[in-house]
C-alpha cells in the first residue's frame, strides 16, 4: 500500500488496531477525529490527526487531500440519548461527504466498514455475502442504507470500493464482553432461552488484516466481504469456554427470553423520549435470541483471507488483558 491512508472511526477499537498496523509498516497516516487530543493520546506518533466530525463536509474535505486509500470505520454506537438522526448523519450522510470526497480527490482505493448486523438474525446458518438484508434497529438500518449508497456510488462513478463485513470484533482493548467475562467469573451469567444461538466473532488483528487485504487485492473492488473468524459457536458453547478460561463453572440457569423481551421494548419506548437509559434494552436481550453464524469462504477464495488466532486463543488473550488492567480478578496461576 503506496500514498497516504485516511482512517475515519480512528480512535475506536479496531481503528486504532488498524492505525497502529499501518503505521508499524511505514505509512503515512492521517485521521479524522472529533477529539484531536484523546486522537493524538491514543495513536502512535506521526499520525495526522485532523480535528473535527466526520458528518462535517469541511472536515471531509480537508481530511481527503492527496489521499490514496481510505478506511471508513467511523461509526454511531449505540448508546442512550442518541437519536435516529444522529444514526443517519453518521452512517449514511458521512458516507456520502466522504465518497464524493474520494472521487474529486481520485482515491485509489476505499473501503467500507459495514457490519454483519444488516442481516439480523440467520435463520439457516451460516449466511453467506448474499443473505438479504433485514435490519432490526436504527444502526442496523442505517448502516444498511450507507452500505448499498456506497455500492451503488462506486459503481456509477468508477471508484474502485470494497465492502467488509466484520461479524463481532473483540481482542485486547475492547471492553464490549467484559461484562460477559464478569458476570461468568463471578457466576452470575443467566442464559435466555436454550443458548443454542450462534455467536460469531473476529479477533482484532485478523479483522484489520481482512481490511489491508480489501485495500490492496485487485479483485476486491466492487464486492462484498464478510470477515469473520474461521469458527463460530452456539452461546452455550462460548460461555463454557470462557467459563473455562477464568476458572468458574459453566452457566446452568436459563429463563425464558420473551418476558424480558417485552420489557426491553416498554423501557425503551417510555424512556427513549426523555434521553434516559432504559435499564434494560431489547436489543440486549436479542443477543441470546438472535443466531448469527457466517461463510467466510469468499473471503478465503478470493482474497487469501485466513484468520490467524483462534477462538480460545482469543478469548484467552482477551481475559489476560482484562486481569492485566485491573477489569478481572488475577488467578492464582497468573500471579
Amino acid at each position: 500500500m503506496s500514498g497516504r491512508v485516511l482512517v475515519t472511526g480512528a480512535t475506536g477499537f479496531t481503528g486504532v488496531h488498524l492505525v497502529r498496523a499501518l503505521v508499524q509498516d511505514g505509512g503515512l497516516v492521517r485521521v479524522i477525529a472529533r477529539d484531536g487530543s484523546r486522537a493524538v493520546a491514543a495513536l502512535p506518533p506521526g499520525v495526522e490527526v485532523v480535528a473535527g466530525d466526520v458528518t462535517d463536509v469541511s472536515v471531509v474535505d480537508r481530511a481527503m487531500r492527496d489521499v490514496a486509500c481510505v478506511f471508513h470505520l467511523a461509526a454511531a454506537y449505540r448508546e442512550a440519548g442518541l437519536s435516529d438522526q444522529r444514526y443517519w448523519d453518521v452512517h449514511v450522510g458521512a458516507t456520502r461527504h466522504l465518497l464524493h470526497a474520494a472521487l474529486r480527490e481520485r482515491v485509489a482505493r476505499f473501503v467500507h466498514c459495514s457490519t454483519v448486523g444488516v442481516h439480523s438474525h440467520i435463520a439457516n446458518p451460516p449466511a453467506d455475502e448474499s443473505w438479504p438484508h433485514q435490519p432490526a434497529d436504527v444502526y442496523q438500518a442505517t448502516k444498511s442504507e450507507a452500505e448499498r449508497e456506497a455500492l451503488a456510488f462506486a459503481q456509477a462513478h468508477g471508484l474502485a470500493l470494497a465492502v467488509a463485513r466484520p461479524t463481532a470484533i473483540y481482542g485486547p482493548g475492547d471492553l464490549r464482553l467484559l461484562k460477559l467475562f464478569r458476570l461468568i467469573a463471578r457466576r452470575r451469567f443467566i442464559i435466555l432461552g436454550d443458548g443454542e444461538i450462534f455467536y460469531h466473532m473476529v479477533y482484532v488483528d485478523d479483522l484489520v488484516r481482512g481490511l489491508r487485504l480489501l485495500a490492496t487485492s485487485p479483485a476486491a473492488p466492487g464486492q462484498v466481504f464478510i470477515l469473520g473468524g474461521a469458527e463460530y459457536r452456539t452461546l452455550n458453547q462460548l460461555a463454557g469456554m470462557i467459563a473455562r478460561i477464568v476458572q468458574a463453572p459453566p452457566p446452568r440457569l436459563k429463563l425464558p427470553a420473551w418476558p424480558f423481551q417485552l420489557a426491553g421494548s416498554a423501557c425503551e419506548w417510555i424512556c427513549k423520549p426523555f434521553g434516559i437509559a432504559p435499564p434494560i434494552y431489547r436489543r440486549r436481550v436479542d443477543f441470546f435470541t438472535k443466531s448469527r453464524a457466517f461463510t467466510i469462504e469468499k473471503a478465503r477464495r478470493v482474497l487469501g483471507y485466513e484468520p490467524q488466532v483462534s477462538l480460545e486463543a482469543g478469548l484467552a488473550r482477551t481475559a489476560a488483558w482484562y486481569r492485566e488492567n485491573g477489569y478481572l480478578p488475577v488467578l492464582a496461576k497468573h500471579r
